[in-house]
């Protein structure tokens, strides 16, 4: 009997023995994973996912990394092999990669790494060096850490992966980059049509409107379609079409927004009455551009007059719109008049100096990692169709209506803008009276923006916000030391963000500068049809400073408490169809421009035609009064995109949140969650000196009396388990 039992646990123990070996054979092939991160840290988002899962062409990724490096870059490598083992459960049969053992230089060096490392520089991936930590002592050595992604003849270089942090989404840019330079037309399913809407009724009245050179117009871009499209794999289908014989000209202006002219009998009946259509349309599936072949001009003193788009640039137009019609780049628009900052400032010869100027350096390279930045002006050109964000910051110069009515309509053509208004300017120092000692005054600022934002219900206070919970600056020895608060740079913090909208829901902590409060018009947003979120306020310890400005750190002090402090709302995002401004208004004129020397003398004289009054002509189609779905961002200060509110790399909170908004304004909020779903900035919960006090008495008081009472507890359960004991032996 004992020797079968004996055996019995024998046979039981091997039997167990092999159910663990095959139960781990199978999970090395059969496996399931969970994240239970609270943002999914280790799992790639759904940006990654769409743009792995896209590839038309084979993309290789090589990684080149030093084995058995210290920690933590020994972290970074195994995180990097399961990230791109998780990149290749969502991808699609187009997507490889491979790591590349490559050994220091030091040492003996196998053949197989002496080969890679000559592939590694041959990629342009070159040793970095570490500090290691070994035996209680710091030494330095030389490691590879990099990638190299290749789809077809391109190649993009990460020569540096030395941590974690944003790894996922630098590479899915990398690749989403290459993606879009080949795949995006590769994939295309059937032809991009651009199609020349131009009615030919149109060309016995062009004379008269300076537009001579029309009936030339259809074979000029037959040419420039085919010259694109042999440069875009063939992808470009040409087509001309006349309104005039048995289009619907009403159907196709409506539909495709274009311009339409309507005249009366002109010069004695030599041009009889008439209608006409004209503009050029890209379409492809559902989506379509419109690029406006003509101006129409409204010049003081001398009347309406008629511009023919710039044909040598029509090419650079065209690819522009086709690039945005099927989403190859994104271009983003940046406001380079009316006094706002430029993004590339001249550089300083005195290093001094340069390093007191308050640049866009950083926010200038932020947005060139993922944008094409197009500068905009409004006082000579209209604003350009082939993109859909403008941003403008901080202008200083009052807007004629005629600028106004260029921004109006861009948004009405369902693009997005993104504010940021200054509600306050400086005046110069030499401004101020003599002798008072006084710095530079500020005064409010008017630049015409407030009646476009007072249309959708936002209202711009004249006051700047001031708040407990603010920055401290640390003040140096000479000065006494300690820390001195700078009331009007607020710091925003966690509970006053409005994480349940997507691009902000990691965001954990902002700092603003010299910013005023805002107010909604709740019931003009809800008529007009407006999704209207607060995207973070101040604290609840703040109050705002208005009439006498005085942003001397030394005077500020919080009011008593006879002064009502609540929490002022800072930035909002509006969301939806929007009415234009200029709906039951007359369209504007544009301001004459005085012409250049140049354009003055006799050989640059305009195209000459009979008198005619060209009032006349009524014309339809040019002026959007409902527009399509659009977005506008707005915070009022234009301090939040300046060096020192920016980091270089785009880490910082403030970086983060800045990128997001202009992410989700040009349709891309998978990506701007993404890039701050890793963000290392999570602030503990404030809280009162009571509830400080309780939790450090409990430590030190309250968990030793636990610990007793729990000692007491199972004393008495034993002493009376003891005693029922006692009293079944006694009966």
């Amino acid at each position: 009997m004992g020797f079968k039992a004996a055996s019995g646990r024998y046979v039981k123990f091997l039997v167990y023995l092999v159910v663990v070996v095959l139960i781990n054979v199978v999970g090395t092939t059969l496996f399931y994973t969970a994240d239970l991160t609270k943002d999914n840290a280790y799992s790639i988002s759904g940006a990654s996912r769409r743009v792995v899962s896209t590839l038309s062409e084979p993309l290789t990724i090589n990684v080149f990394f030093t084995r058995n490096l210290p920690a933590p870059y020994n972290n970074t490598e195994r995180y990097l092999r399961d990230l791109l083992k998780e990149y290749g459960n969502y991808a699609n049969r187009f997507f490889n990669y491979r790591f590349y053992d490559v050994s220091p230089e030091e040492g003996a060096v196998s053949e197989e790494a002496k080969e890679n490392q000559v592939l590694a520089r041959n990629y342009g991936i070159s040793p970095v060096q570490i500090r290691a930590i070994e035996k209680d002592e710091v030494k330095f050595r030389k490691a590879y850490m990099g990638l190299v992604l290749i789809h077809g003849d391109l190649m993009e270089r990460i020569p540096t992966v030395t941590s974690a942090e944003g790894l996922e989404y630098r590479l899915t840019m990398a690749i989403q980059k290459l993606n879009n330079k080949i795949s995006a037309l590769l994939r295309l399913e059937g032809k991009i049509n651009v199609r020349l809407y131009l009615s030919s009724s149109m060309e016995s009245v062009a004379p008269y409107m300076r537009l001579s050179n029309l009936p030339q117009l259809p074979e000029k871009i037959k040419q420039i379609v085919g010259k694109l499209s042999d440069r875009h794999y063939g992808k470009l289908a040409f087509e001309y079409l006349d309104p005039s014989k048995g289009e619907d000209l009403n159907l196709l202006a409506k539909k495709y927004n274009l311009m339409t002219l309507r005249w009366p009998s002109l010069s004695d009946g030599k041009v009889q009455a008439g209608e006409g259509a004209i503009g050029l349309v890209l379409e492809h599936g559902q989506k379509s551009v419109t690029v406006p072949l003509i101006r129409v001009l409204r010049i003081p003193l001398i009347g309406t007059q008629y511009e023919m788009a710039d044909i040598d640039g029509l090419e650079e137009t065209i690819s522009e719109n086709l690039e945005s019609l099927i989403d190859i780049n994104e271009d983003l628009g940046y406001l380079a008049d009316h006094g706002t900052p430029a993004l590339a400032n001249p550089r300083s010869a005195d290093p001094r100096r340069q390093q007191s100027q308050e640049t866009l350096e950083n926010f200038r390279t932020l947005l060139s990692q993922n944008y094409n930045i197009k500068n905009v002006f409004l006082k000579g050109d209209p604003i350009p169709t082939g993109m859909d964000c403008l941003v403008i910051n901080g202008p200083t110069e009052g807007f004629s209506d005629y600028g106004l009515f260029q921004i109006d309509q861009f948004l009405m053509r369902g693009k997005s803008l993104a504010l940021f208004l200054d509600r306050f300017q400086e005046t110069a120092a030499g401004d101020q009276m003599p002798g008072t000692g006084q710095g530079p005054r500020i005064v409010p600022l008017e630049t015409g923006l407030e009646r476009l934002l007072d249309h959708y219900g936002i209202q711009i206070k004249k006051s700047y916000v001031m708040d407990e919970s603010c920055y401290k600056q640390r003040m140096p020895a000479q000065f006494g030391g300690g820390e001195r608060p700078i009331y009007f740079a607020p710091v925003i913090k966690s509970e006053t963000i409005n994480n349940k909208i997507g691009f902000m829901k990691n965001i954990k902590g902002l700092i603003v500068f010299r910013v005023s409060p805002l107010e909604v018009d709740a019931k003009r947003a809800e008529q007009a049809g407006l999704k209207v979120d607060r995207l973070f306020s101040s604290s609840k310890r703040s109050w705002e400073m208005a009439d006498r400005i005085n942003l001397n750190p030394m005077l500020i002090q919080p009011p008593g408490s006879e002064v009502s402090r609540k929490s002022l709302p800072l930035a909002y995002v509006l969301e939806g169809k929007f009415t234009s401004y200029f709906a039951d208004k007359a369209i504007p004129e544009k301001p004459e421009v005085e012409k250049s020397p140049e354009a003055k003398g006799p050989d640059k004289e305009a195209e000459t035609g009979p008198a005619v009054d060209l009032s006349k002509i009524e014309g339809e189609g040019g002026f959007v009064a409902k527009g399509g779905p659009a977005k506008i961002f707005v915070i009022t200060s234009s301090e939040m995109l300046k060096d020192n509110m920016l980091d270089e790399e785009g880490r910082s909170p403030n970086a983060m949140f800045i990128m997001n908004v202009i992410d989700f304004l040009n349709d891309r909020e998978d990506v701007a969650v993404m890039r701050s779903k890793e963000q290392r900035f999570n602030p503990l919960m404030e809280t009162g000196a009571g509830a400080k006090t309780f939790v450090k008495s409990f430590n030190i008081g309250g968990l030793p009396v636990l610990v007793v009472l729990f000692g007491l507890l199972v004393w008495f359960r034993r002493h009376a388990r003891k005693r029922r004991i006692q009293m079944m032996f006694e009966k």
